[in-house]
């Protein structure tokens, strides 16, 4: 490969010291020379910023924000400010393989009708297993419920290269999103209504609306620790992931399937609600409730989106990375009915893999 495309490798933080010192150090012994590493900082009142400029020095470049604007708007901010022919939005809790941004490049210029890529995504708390924000490559269901290749729901997988060649999918992750620079901007970048969490599977929707392929490179490998900003099971998690994945069908499906859609999904959410009530998870149970009432209020704006979109409508299931099924059950299930599941998706995961990587 004679080829190099300057990466830039930009992370966002807030608050982050402690992730920083912990993983900051991994991502600058980086084996690569075109590239450059950014700290876009979110208006930290901890010691955060003046830690990376005693440590890293001019190694890296570092943008700081008048405001928290949260994971979309510090991005979208933040990046204004960078000139690469690749993105990559790394999470300040993420340690990175030497190697890793050698074969994004290598992978990316053998096929430049890739727009955005995914490295293998291994928890850094069980580095045998799969990590929760991504896996190894991001999917969807007929409803547009996430899922991953090594990880349906909660329940993750280990690691046994079950995954290591590369395939096709719906989504990347935002923990670790590779993303070339002039498909980002011309597909409007990340949406700042979200502020954090699914904004990442909006984008690779509208991307592939746009005619574009997103892919993973297992050969690239990052250890991702996880809940760095919001805490798993935290309500404020739940309340952004059950509005924006609203907010993201509302946006992106095609006309003739979206009312239908919408309303099983709300529906679904309603007893969402109900089982979290019954585990005595009332603040999540809560965090459902404020979700669907800031859907609402949010959904004239919502509809004006889709109405300024000039990207083609596509329906869901003619769409690359989608399994026409429905996971929702899988959570109702026992140990055997998860078990056929995950057979089943396996199988459409497996179908969706490079024959000769």
């Amino acid at each position: 490969m004679n080829r190099s495309l300057h990466f830039a490798v930009v992370i966002l933080n807030w608050n982050g010291l402690a992730h920083l010192r912990r993983y900051l150090p991994s991502v600058l012994a980086t084996e690569y020379d075109h590239w450059d590493c950014i700290l876009v900082d979110n208006a930290s009142n901890d010691e955060s910023v003046s830690w990376v400029q005693s440590y890293a020095g001019d190694r890296v470049r570092i943008v700081q924000l008048d405001k928290n604007e949260g994971y979309t708007g510090g991005y979208m901010e933040g990046l204004k400010q960078v000139q690469a022919d690749v993105y990559v939005l790394l999470n300040s809790d993420v340690e990175v393989a030497k190697d890793w941004l050698m074969h994004l490049n290598n992978f990316m210029v053998s096929k430049p009708e890739l727009a955005a890529v995914q490295p293998k995504i291994l928890s850094d708390r069980d580095r045998d297993k799969f990590e929760y924000a991504g896996a190894c490559g991001g999917m969807v269901d007929g409803l547009g419920y996430p899922f991953c290749a090594g990880r349906v729901f909660t329940d993750l997988e280990a690691d046994h290269g079950q995954y290591d060649k590369p395939r096709q999918v719906f989504w990347v992750s935002g923990a670790c999103m590779v993303v070339r620079a002039k498909a980002f901007w011309e597909c409007g970048g990340l949406d700042t209504d979200y502020f954090a969490h699914m904004e990442e599977i909006d984008l690779c929707w509208r991307l592939q609306r746009a005619g574009h392929r997103l892919m993973t490179c297992p050969q690239s490998v990052v250890y991702h620790w996880g809940g760095g900003s919001l805490t798993y099971g935290s309500p404020r998690k739940t309340y952004l992931n059950f509005r924006n994945s609203l907010f993201t069908i509302t946006k992106n499906l095609a006309p003739k399937e979206c009312l239908i859609r919408v309303w099983s999904r709300l529906w679904l959410d309603g007893l969402a609600a109900v089982f979290f009530l019954s585990q005595g998870s009332v603040g999540d149970f809560v965090a459902v409730i404020k979700a669907h009432g800031a859907y609402y209020r949010a959904l004239p704006q919502l509809i004006q989106k889709r109405r300024a979109s000039n990207m083609p409508w596509i329906p869901l299931n003619a769409m690359r990375g989608v399994w026409p099924g429905r996971i929702w059950p899988y959570l109702g299930m026992g140990d055997a009915g998860r078990r056929k599941m995950l057979v089943k998706l396996m199988a459409f995961v497996e179908s969706l893999a490079l024959k000769s990587p």
